[in-house]
């Protein structure tokens, strides 16, 4: 077989196992219910030692509940953050153990992705996490049946108000209410990723949770806004 016809095979089953895999994400959590008026405020790429804490103070305060999907090694440097975390009674999920892209991730490495921060937020949390949400929401063939052993279940969101470009904290805020519905999973990040985004969102969080509320809408976790349990 000649080169060429080596590497049109190797990046069509690359496609297939990375994006062909997207195919299957009908099947993850998107969004929840919409019916109940809730939403469900979700944190990524955490914990964060600096930032993490004060974004659970300002919750504190406002007496919301979230989900904090949170990566395992960042997790294991931070260990106290993750049980006030699960003590204050928000949520621990999994994002993986090192934030690696699971486009570049074959089974096995899927496994020690997924798995191993299982393992340890197990442990800190007092439970297991039951949601997983991938990096930068990139998903593999790999992970379906992985999460199915554990237990879990990919959550994805409906609205994101900063991705890889930064956006000012007002217009986050915005962002977030003029496309909030009843079901809507709000992705936030509480560590840096995009550069100083702790701090934007900070700054966001205040006009976003009044105003949402102001709405009607209760704020909650995942689990609250798919299982239906009482809501802030």
């Amino acid at each position: 077989m000649r080169p060429g016809s080596l590497l049109l095979g190797a990046a069509a089953a690359w496609g297939a196992y990375a994006w062909g895999a997207h195919l299957l994400t009908l099947g993850c959590v998107w969004r929840g219910p919409r019916g109940g008026g809730r939403v469900a405020l979700t944190f990524d790429d955490g914990p964060d030692p600096a930032w993490t804490p004060r974004v659970l103070d300002l919750l504190g305060e406002r007496g919301v509940r979230a989900t904090f999907f949170l990566v395992g090694q960042r997790a294991a440097r931070s260990p106290g953050t993750v049980r006030r975390i699960a003590a204050e009674g928000h949520e621990v999920a999994n994002h993986g153990w090192s934030h690696r892209s699971l486009w570049l991730c074959g089974p096995r490495r899927t496994r020690i992705e997924i798995g191993r921060a299982h393992d340890l937020l197990t442990g800190l949390a007092g439970r297991a996490p039951r949601y997983f949400r991938p990096p930068w929401g990139m998903v593999n063939m790999a992970m379906f049946p992985i999460l199915r052993r554990y237990g879990a279940r990919c959550v994805l969101w409906s609205i994101q108000p900063e991705g890889l470009r930064p956006r000012a904290a007002d217009l986050q805020a915005a962002h977030v209410l003029r496309r909030a519905r009843p079901g809507a999973i709000v992705d936030l990040h509480d560590a840096e990723g995009t550069p100083d985004a702790p701090a934007r969102l900070l700054a966001a969080l205040p006009a976003m949770i009044d105003g949402l509320r102001g709405r009607g809408l209760a704020l909650v976790t995942v689990g609250e806004l798919v299982g239906g349990a009482p809501g802030s």
